[in-house]
């Protein structure tokens, strides 16, 4: 079903359409709130306050853009409000290099293990990005959103998100190289 036929039957009152449209944009949603919100209380809150926003909203959705940007763009907004209301002083950036290793199952095979800790250790030091550069990052790299798609979501020019992406990277090489000379460092002096 593509987005316009969804919308009307959302309108119509087919309520397995909307069922459908929160089970097709579910993860969406967690993903840009949980990248702005780091209160994991909240995050499960605010993405229910997007969905009723999308509810209320929907009639207002003119197909000018993809409807996945355009719920995108409400989650956006719900969670920097909700920053603005709650979270006045909200995150900077962190120099703490600290590692916070991930548990696995008892995962046999080592190449995996390693896999899954640099994946959680990247994303542990993505999430200490101030917001503007994790939600810029995440939209581009994990959503994939194209840079139109993302000015539309956050209401920033194409140059803004081209600098937040540069300077997003740049922190997390920072932070990475710091990392990887320490552990050089503590190798080193383990054999000295």
């Amino acid at each position: 079903m593509n987005d316009k036929d969804l919308v009307q039957q959302v309108l119509n009152g087919n309520k397995n359409a909307f069922r459908f449209l929160v089970a097709n944009h579910q993860r969406l949603v967690i993903h840009i709130v949980g990248r702005i919100i780091q209160n994991k209380e909240d995050i499960e809150d605010i993405c229910q306050e997007v969905f009723i926003k999308v509810f209320r909203k929907i009639k207002h959705f003119r197909g000018d853009s993809r409807l996945s940007t355009w719920i995108a763009r409400i989650a956006y907004n719900t969670s920097i409000s909700h920053i603005r209301k709650y979270q006045k002083d909200e995150q900077s950036y962190d120099e703490n290099p600290a590692i916070v290793a991930g548990h696995t199952n008892g995962e046999p095979n080592h190449k995996s293990l390693e896999r899954k800790e640099a994946k959680q250790f990247l994303l542990e030091k993505i999430e200490q990005l101030p917001v503007h550069y994790r939600t810029v990052l995440t939209l581009y790299h994990l959503e994939e959103f194209s840079y139109k798609e993302i000015e539309e979501i956050t209401e920033m020019p194409e140059g803004t998100i081209k600098s937040y992406l540069s300077r997003a990277r740049k922190i997390l090489k920072e932070k990475l190289e710091k990392v990887v000379e320490n552990e050089k460092t503590n190798i080193f002096t383990e054999y000295v």
